[in-house]
């Protein structure tokens, strides 16, 4: 069967059930806006389920009389305004249930994340810098001082071309040098 056709025949059986002001918006023309809302709904929710579920709500609201249309915009434009609150809504409901309900109990509160990185993780990193800082001033003085200007102390290429008496190509080179030894 036609899509089109039992869109518009089921907008035929439905006109007495919507509200008054939906009556004046054909049924077919509100559907069609279901697969932008769907796509907008996963995109933000990142849950095709519950993508299809928000956008379903936002239907039921408008067939129900909660979600009223003034005409004040475009029939598209409403339509996504009353998705974001459903979609508000969703995360609501469900922020705090999925994310507790996953963790087993053998692993009780050591699977919750801290999103500061740990003490340990921290004075691995100081360690790691002390060494890089250490094997910059190893390098060469040419190549040294090219990496510190240029790369540690973020002065502008021309400026440090300028101390260093220097091309522009001359002060990638000693930069490329500096980085290949510190890698190796």
């Amino acid at each position: 069967m036609n899509t089109a056709l039992a869109t518009r025949s089921n907008a035929a059986s439905f006109a007495p059930m919507l509200p008054a002001v939906l009556q004046t918006i054909a049924w077919h023309e509100l559907v069609s806006h279901r697969s932008y809302l769907v796509r907008f709904a996963q995109r933000r929710l990142r849950d095709p389920l519950l993508a299809e579920d928000v956008v379903h709500d936002v239907f039921e609201a408008v067939l129900s009389g909660r979600a009223v249309f003034a005409g004040r915009a475009a029939l598209r434009s409403w339509l996504t305004a009353v998705l974001k609150n459903k979609i508000v809504d969703a995360v609501r409901r469900n922020t705090g249930f999925e994310s507790q309900g996953d963790v087993s109990d053998d692993e009780g509160a050591l699977a919750i994340e801290c999103p500061q990185p740990r003490p340990d993780e921290i004075a691995e990193q100081h360690q790691l810098l002390e060494r890089a800082l250490e094997r910059i001033d190893a390098l060469p003085p040419t190549l040294r001082d090219a990496m510190r200007l240029r790369v540690l102390d973020d002065q502008p290429t021309e400026a440090v071309c300028r101390e260093l008496g220097i091309s522009e190509e001359n002060l990638f080179v000693r930069i490329h040098r500096a980085r290949k030894q510190l890698l190796s």
